[in-house]
């Protein structure tokens, strides 16, 4: 393993070599890339912000969809071996929690460094993942679906952005869909649940199912709505600092 700054198509941001003492990989949520972070600061209590950008969208729009979590974390796992050189986290949100908790297991397999911290936000535990409404979603109702999110950010959906955003969150949803898992996988590290106050599809209930996944499990609560994560609240930042 070595250590130092990398260029990978992985990373928006090539991690610093020697800027901050620990990093926090950011899996974004289905449909979504690297710019869900965009908002965030450089780096929370000293460690530094990595987004993970996934195949198939944004920077890496040109390269074949990743497929399914397994084979986004078998890929991810490679790229981030020069980058175990220090402590680090995980935060994923909604789905992306999802293919974090496998990369984790990716990791424990190779004998690897795993994470100080699991941190999962807005997503049930991977064995009740099949519950996900957006999975009973028709091709038509995932346009409407994505033309009410630009639309709460703030943008205009103009036909050719749909037409793009609809195909990474085809390939997603299908990654989604084809993902199971049964019963719950115990994890080499703690894991942190956040629960969004204000979330209307994902409640405190749905969250529990994570207990069994460590042996510490921790689930929190934070003001505000499920997207909210990407403004990058003050209580939020301050629930990814005590692993430091």
């Amino acid at each position: 393993m070595t250590s130092g700054s990398t260029t990978s198509p992985w990373f928006v941001r090539p991690p610093s070599a020697t800027d901050h003492p620990a990093r926090i990989f950011c899996f974004p949520f289905s449909g979504a890339g690297a710019s869900a972070f965009s908002a965030w600061p450089p780096a929370i209590d000293g460690a530094e912000v990595c987004p993970v950008q996934f195949p198939g969208r944004e920077s890496r729009m040109a390269e074949p969809h990743y497929g399914t979590y397994e084979e986004l974390a078998a890929g991810l796992a490679e790229a981030l071996v020069p980058l175990l050189d220090r402590p680090f986290a995980f935060f994923g949100h909604c789905a992306g929690a999802l293919p974090a908790f496998e990369t984790v297991l990716r990791l424990a397999d190779r004998g690897l460094p795993v994470p100080e911290r699991l941190f999962v936000s807005g997503q049930p535990a991977p064995h009740h993942a099949s519950r996900d409404r957006m999975l009973a979603m028709t091709e038509a109702e995932l346009r409407t679906e994505l033309e009410s999110f630009l639309r709460g950010r703030g943008l205009q959906p103009r036909p050719d952005m749909v037409d793009m955003g609809l195909t990474v969150l085809l390939g997603d949803h299908a990654a989604a869909g084809a993902y199971r898992r049964t019963r719950p996988v115990r994890l080499p590290c703690p894991v942190v649940v956040l629960h969004w106050r204000d979330d209307p599809d994902v409640t405190r209930d749905d969250l529990q199912g994570w207990l069994p996944y460590a042996e510490s499990v921790d689930v929190r609560v934070v003001d505000g709505g499920h997207y909210d994560f990407m403004h990058a609240p003050p209580a939020l930042l301050t629930s990814l600092t005590d692993w430091r």
